[in-house]
């Protein structure tokens, strides 16, 4: 609780008057012993207490009276945002999360969220008496100071982006902001609570932050404004990835609903190829639905641009991406292994008849070393895992982005790479094989197809196998539980390992029902590396401006140019389509407990703002409830004043009246 007028809380001196007055009249009479009023005395001294407790009460209804009212007089507001307490705030510091995701709207459809709490800030900056006020947003993470509140949602700092947010990195900048002032200050945290902004299994950066906030003269309290709850129906695209062959380039996308959506919904379909629009419908049977789509292009040279949208829902800022291509190149990839079976069935599942656009070539291990990786989207390494000279050839590789497919030899492999090795070869007993068990059906190169069609993996039968051993994540395993393909993401790239090899000495694989589907897949994963040179998210590095570049939107859907927003921009002689990031479509919500681990040992306190979007002010004014105290404690003492109720003698007989009969 804080007050407007804080000079009017010294009329709290004025309770006192009744208790000075009560104490003045006792001295004006002077006791007198009287004989016969003994026995009046004695008959009223059963009833004295009774007498006595009913005057204090009537003394303490007046003195609580005149408290109420200089409360009241000195305006008391109490805020969900401000700490108990009187005092006057000298700073606050805004840290405003301007995500893509604070622009969905509350329940009632009415106001973005990221305008709701710009209105509410405002108002309550006015109760309080507009103290100084510092902003902090996400999408610059640079604090300046606001004039005024009444320019909050006029000033390019608070206005909405297609960015992340980062909350851990702008406690500590607000921190660091408070480090150089003084008095008493506190930090308003607005935002959804969106789980990947808070970053909350970061435990090494909140802890940073905690020791920032604590290393502070003066420990500031910290209030979270959440800004969760009903919202707005929405939908999102997102847009996965892009592949560029000699004809056409592919789409991955993908749209997402509300998690309380139901039943089938047809959505109408916006496609820009270098300025020109064409429609179409796309039907969204339940909660999401992941599809591709192929753009035409006559030129094999030819570069463009365009953009997907979908029709205005509960957020505007998830409903369009945006697409760059270049013109089009061959998919190539290297296969290192010795002549042989094995060889010629991977060169194949890499390069399949029919797709002239995908060279696979194969070279012998010893000549790994002087040969050059830059244009290969993808190596099979079919030989003894690689020696430390090669190893960092190839650890350079995936780090750019390639894909590295490793398969056992039948060499004993005594390397390891990148923390992974092989277990030594087993042969499956007589008149049996090594069978999958299990795969992951929905990540992964064994995944389902987009249409819900199954990969046959349950086809593979295996007489030899090589268990891969290391920090790995396995994506299908054998019958007894060992794991067949495992994935190690470094950096940009991936290493893969599978568990046969495609010879019929060891197994089917060679049979195409789980190697070629793989391989294609991992291939594709790989062949990103260069598509994706077209395609950034905000605020990454490729969006970001390299010394002497300049930026310039060319794309037709709006004339913005901002770092924040997305579209297609030429940043110098790049090309580059700039996106939302995909973790602003992630609904998880950080909970209660989260804040209260990433938090601990702070001043914090969280506001939920649940069911009160049409509330415009985040403080209560609470004059009025002193004032019913006020009027509360005059009646009280008014009843007690009342005089008591006359009681009949209970020693004079009743009257009695008699008629005649």
């Amino acid at each position: 609780m804080t007050f407007l007028s804080p000079f009017l809380l010294w009329f709290l001196a004025a309770a006192s008057i009744p208790v000075i007055i009560h104490l003045l009249n006792k001295r004006r009479h002077k006791t007198v012993q009287w004989a016969a009023m003994q026995f009046l005395l004695k008959a009223t001294r059963e009833s004295r207490g009774k007498k006595k407790l009913r005057h204090i009460l009537i003394l303490t209804c007046r003195a609580l009276g005149i408290a109420a009212l200089a409360f009241a007089a000195a305006r008391p507001v109490v805020s969900g945002l401000l700490g108990w307490g009187a005092g006057t705030i000298d700073t606050v510091v805004l840290v405003l999360d301007r995500s893509a995701s604070m622009e969905l709207r509350s329940g009632d459809g009415q106001a973005a969220k990221r305008e709701m709490v710009l209105q509410k800030v405002r108002d309550s900056m006015a109760d309080i008496g507009n103290p100084r006020l510092v902003l902090i947003d996400s999408a610059t993470g640079k604090a300046q100071e606001v004039p005024s509140p009444d320019v909050l949602a006029e000033i390019s700092a608070t206005a909405a982006t297609d960015s992340a947010a980062d909350i851990p990195a702008l406690v500590s900048a607000a921190a660091e902001t408070l480090s150089t002032g003084s008095g008493r200050s506190e930090i308003w945290l607005a935002s959804d609570l969106q789980s990947s902004n808070w970053r909350s299994d970061d435990s090494e950066r909140w802890a940073a932050a905690r020791a920032n906030l604590a290393a502070l003269p003066q420990k500031p309290a910290l209030r979270v404004l959440s800004l969760t709850g009903d919202s707005a129906p929405n939908v999102s695209l997102r847009l996965l990835g892009s592949r560029r062959s000699t004809d056409s380039l592919l789409l991955d996308l993908e749209l997402i609903r509300s998690e309380d959506a139901r039943g089938t919904l047809n959505l109408p379909l916006t496609v820009s190829v270098n300025g020109a629009a064409s429609g179409e419908s796309v039907t969204l049977p339940g909660q999401s639905l992941r599809f591709q789509k192929r753009i035409m292009i006559k030129d094999e040279a030819e570069s463009g641009h365009g953009w997907l949208s979908i029709p205005a829902d509960g957020n505007e800022r998830d409903n369009t991406v945006f697409f760059a291509y270049g013109s089009a190149r061959p998919i190539q990839s290297l296969i290192v292994a010795p002549a042989g079976q094995a060889a010629e069935y991977l060169t194949l599942a890499a390069a399949p008849p029919g797709f002239e656009k995908q060279v696979a070539t194969r070279i012998d291990p010893a000549a790994f070393a002087t040969t050059s990786t830059n244009d290969f989207s993808m190596i099979i390494w079919a030989a003894p895992l690689p020696s430390p000279a090669n190893a960092g050839i190839l650890q350079s590789f995936i780090s750019a982005g390639g894909h590295v497919l490793c398969v056992p030899t039948s060499e004993p492999s005594t390397e390891t790479f990148l923390g992974m090795k092989w277990e030594p070869v087993a042969v499956a007993e007589r008149g049996k094989f090594f069978i999958l068990r299990d795969w992951n059906k929905t990540d992964g190169p064994l995944r389902d197809g987009l249409d819900s069609t199954p990969i046959p993996a349950e086809r593979l039968r295996a007489i030899k196998r090589a268990i891969p051993a290391g920090d790995s994540a396995p994506l299908a395993r054998w019958e007894d539980g060992e794991p067949f393909i495992t994935r190690k993401i470094v950096d940009r790239g991936t290493l893969w390992f599978f568990g046969s090899i495609p010879d019929y000495t060891w197994s089917n694989l060679g049979d195409a029902d789980v190697l070629l589907p793989a391989t294609q897949r991992i291939l594709a994963l790989g062949a990103y590396r260069f598509d994706s040179s077209f395609l950034a998210e905000i605020n990454s590095d490729s969006a970001t401006l390299a010394p002497g570049e300049t930026r310039a939107r060319i794309d037709d859907f709006s004339k913005e140019n901002s770092p924040h927003d997305a579209g297609v921009f030429r940043l110098g002689e790049r090309l580059v389509a700039v996106n939302r990031p995909l973790a602003e479509d992630d609904l998880q919500i950080a909970t209660k407990d989260k804040l209260d681990a990433i938090l601990e040992g702070t001043d914090y306190r969280l506001l939920d703002q649940v069911g009160q979007t049409a509330d415009p002010s985040l403080s209560t004014d609470m004059w009025r409830a002193f004032l019913l105290a006020v009027l509360f404690f005059l009646i009280s003492e008014a009843l007690l004043c009342l005089p008591k109720k006359p009681v009949e003698d209970i020693l004079m007989p009743k009257r009695e009246s008699y008629t005649s009969s």
